[in-house]
Parts: structure tokens; sequence; C-alpha cells
């Protein structure tokens, strides 16, 4: 009797046994995304295991084919999702959770692979020489009243190739063609450097525009060496002419060989949900996928916009086409 107590104490006081786990080959560096995968595991008892791989997911995963100990791909951008994805190294989820919690514009049609969060590409301004109103299109950026007061990173960057895409979709090849001559044109410098550089420059009054994502206003404010760079400027969300703001995502996909199968579902479908969607959001500074959870008080404090409606693949479809046309402009020439 005793020992049958003793036992029923220990079961109920013991940490949760780590009886599976799942393994992330991650684009993102594993301590952003730390305390959401410390919560999964606290509340399922899954541990999970992340790599960060920089470049050459795709190559590695075709590389170790079946023998893969990667169950799940993290991504940032649609451009990297749709690398593994045509690289055929994902297997389709079918989930009725992630269908639920994820909208349609943010999952590929075909199930191979899920937004978590979203941030928008955006213009970083000047908080002295720019003007309220002074720019409202991403079209606006080619007009010749921005000559010599504009920075950027490159334009092949995924980030930028991106929204070039998405130019294409809305106004064609001819027209975007034109708009890339116009933002070349009115270069305060050739393209360097990463979003946050971009900013210094603002800071350093180099330019007092630069392109940008969101989330990494949240990023210079938490350093102290940035975050004087960061209060130089403000962001201001244009829009496309006949549309809205552009967003691009962080995504996650399940590889074909995914040796820890249903764990790894577990973790995508607790990803899609509400607690996960508030940490991952909070964390990095991005904008839930999730309808109804709210956002961080410092991404509301943003602002308000109105997102884009073209969905990811309609953008992914047009990426090399976007791709050969900033190198036909020698936009970072």
């Amino acid at each position: 009797m005793r020992a049958t107590l003793l036992s029923l104490i220990l079961a109920t006081t013991a940490l949760p046994v780590l009886a599976d786990e799942v393994n992330i080959y991650s684009h993102r560096q594993p301590e952003l995304i730390q305390p959401l995968l410390d919560a999964f595991t606290k509340e399922t008892g899954i541990a999970v295991n992340v790599a960060f791989v920089d470049k050459g997911m795709a190559e590695r995963l075709v590389a170790e084919g079946a023998r893969s100990p990667a169950d799940l791909v993290l991504t940032v951008d649609i451009a990297r999702v749709e690398e593994v994805v045509k690289a055929g190294v994902i297997q389709p989820v079918d989930s009725e959770v992630l269908k639920a919690d994820i909208p349609a514009a943010f999952r590929d049609k075909n199930d191979q692979w899920f937004a978590l969060t979203t941030r928008a590409r955006i213009v970083y301004a000047s908080k002295e020489r720019v003007k309220d109103g002074e720019v409202t299109t991403y079209e606006d950026l080619a007009n010749p009243k921005w000559k010599g007061r504009i920075c950027t990173r490159s334009g092949l960057s995924d980030y930028n190739v991106a929204l070039t895409a998405a130019m294409m979709a809305h106004h064609g090849e001819e027209y975007t063609k034109t708009w890339l001559e116009g933002l070349k044109a009115n270069l305060a410098r050739k393209p360097e450097g990463a979003d946050r550089d971009q900013v210094k420059a603002i800071w350093a009054g180099q330019c007092d525009i630069s392109l940008g994502n969101t989330y990494y206003m949240g990023q210079m404010l938490a350093d102290p060496e940035q975050k004087e760079w960061a209060n130089s400027a403000r962001i201001i969300f244009p829009v496309f002419e006949g549309g809205g703001t552009h967003l691009n995502i962080s995504g996650i996909a399940m590889t074909k060989a995914a040796p820890n199968k249903a764990a790894a579902i577990k973790l995508m479908e607790w990803l899609a949900g509400d607690e996960a969607q508030k940490i991952y959001a909070d964390t990095n500074n991005e904008f839930p996928v999730k309808p109804g959870v709210e956002r961080s008080d410092l991404v509301k404090s943003w602002g308000e916009f109105t997102p884009d409606s073209l969905t990811l693949d309609q953008i992914a479809e047009l990426r090399p086409a976007a791709v050969k046309l900033i190198e036909s402009v020698d936009f970072d020439g």
C-alpha cells in the first residue's frame, strides 16, 4: 500500500518525461525562438532540438535524403519556403487545426507550408527630414523628388525580390522595370548592408528614407547601441496603388524524412494556437497570423495598416522573373 502511494506521489510531482522529440532546421537564430519552444516542451513533454542553417538548407536536406534527422524547417521569407518545396524535400500536412487557425492566404494551397507570423515591408523615414504624408505608396519611391534620399539593402535580397514580385503582380513587368530604374536613380548610395544598416544611415544623415521590415525596429530599440538609430526614424506603411501593404512571412514545413512525424505535427498545431502566436509575435516583434491574437504593445504603437490582397503563392510564382528584372537594370551596380 505504501509503495503504491509513493508511486502515485512521484507520478504527480515529477517533471514531464521527454519521451519524444522534434528536430528543426531553422533559418532563424535559435535564441529568437527558444522561449516559444521551451513553452511547448513544458506543456507537452516533447523536447525540441534546433539547428541553425543560414544557407544551403535545401541542399542539405537533399544530400541527407531519407536519413535526415530533421522533422521541420522553420524559414524566414516566402522565397526560402519555396526553395525547400521546389527541392522536393517537403511533405504536405493535412491538419484541420492548421487550416482552422491559419487563413488560406497564409498557407500553401497544397498544405506544404504554413505561415506562423507576418511582417510588413515598410518605409523607415527620418523624423526630422520627412513630413507626414510625404510618402504613401511603393510606386512613389521612384518619384524624382526622392533623388539622393533613399537607402536600401541589395535589390537581390529575398525581401526586396518579394517586394518586386508583388509590384509585378500589381502592374506588370514593363511598369516594374521602369519603377526599379526610378528607385535606383533615387539611391543616395549603392545598395549595401542589411535593413538596420539603412536606419543607421538615416540617423547619420546619409539618406532620408529606406526600405525595411517592421520587426527590425523592435530589435534596434532593444539594443543599446542601436536604440539611437531607431529613435531617429519612424515607420510608414506604404501601399501599392489599388492595393495594400506588402507582407512577408516566417513559415514552417515538414520534411519528407520526418522521423518524428506525430510529434512534429503536434508542434506545428501548437505554434498556430493562441498561446504560441502571442509568444512568437511578442518575442520577434511580428504580427500573429492567427486572427484575433493581439499584437504586442510595441507593435501596436507602430500603427494600423491594410494588408495587400496578393497571396504568397502569387508572389512566389513571380520571384524568378523579379530576380531577372532586378539584374537587368543592374540595381546593385
